[in-house]
């Protein structure tokens, strides 16, 4: 990936307020980064989970901030009504609308939400439908057992090998923003993140 000029990142993440501490203060510290490169955070807009930490963080921060959430969720995600937000039909017009309002995209630890709105997202660059940068934050290899499976449809011949390229992985909450940015990591370096786990 190289250089991009961003205003504005998708975070899909996990909505539990039962995550690990670390992953809710990981989700904390990206909302307080994105508003100090002034970068507009788009999610799903609840105030539960890392969703939330990463939202009110932001927005304590200065930050600007979009939640987009289907009504049916409004209850069940808290809905944070102290940041810009658009209640939505259905979830799939939040993907769209989440999608079309980000130019680059942060997956968080999340659940089986998280993942929906991640292989979609991935499908559609494999569809050369989108180039728009995306970036896991793989704490404690979280992610690997999804890169496996990835690399595993590679190895049966079912996805091409540059499917493997469409992201990117960093260990470190403070990578995420250089690493969209296509900034401060050499190819090597950048490889390495990207196949993190499946040596």
């Amino acid at each position: 990936m190289g250089p991009h000029s961003l205003d504005s990142v998708c975070v899909f993440c996990g909505s539990s307020d039962a995550a690990d501490p670390q992953f809710l203060a990981a989700a904390a510290a990206l909302g307080r980064a994105l508003a100090q490169a002034d970068l507009k955070l788009v999610y799903g807009g609840g105030g539960v989970g890392l969703m939330g930490a990463t939202a009110r963080a932001a927005h304590d921060a200065g930050g600007r901030v979009l939640g987009i959430i289907p009504d049916f969720l409004v209850g069940k995600e808290r809905a944070l009504e102290t940041v810009e937000h658009i209640v939505v039909a259905s979830m799939h017009e939040r993907k769209i609308m989440m999608f079309e309002r980000s130019d680059s995209f942060v997956v968080l630890p999340g659940g089986i939400g998280t993942l929906e709105e991640i292989v979609e997202l991935l499908s559609w660059r494999r569809l050369d439908l989108h180039a728009k940068p995306v970036v896991f934050y793989n704490p404690r290899g979280f992610w690997d057992p999804l890169f496996a499976l990835f690399q595993h449809t590679v190895d049966e011949k079912l996805t091409p090998p540059e499917f493997m390229q469409a992201w990117l992985a960093v260990d470190a909450i403070e990578e995420v923003i250089p690493a969209l940015l296509g900034e401060g990591a050499s190819d090597d370096a950048e490889d390495e993140r990207r196949v993190a786990g499946l040596s």
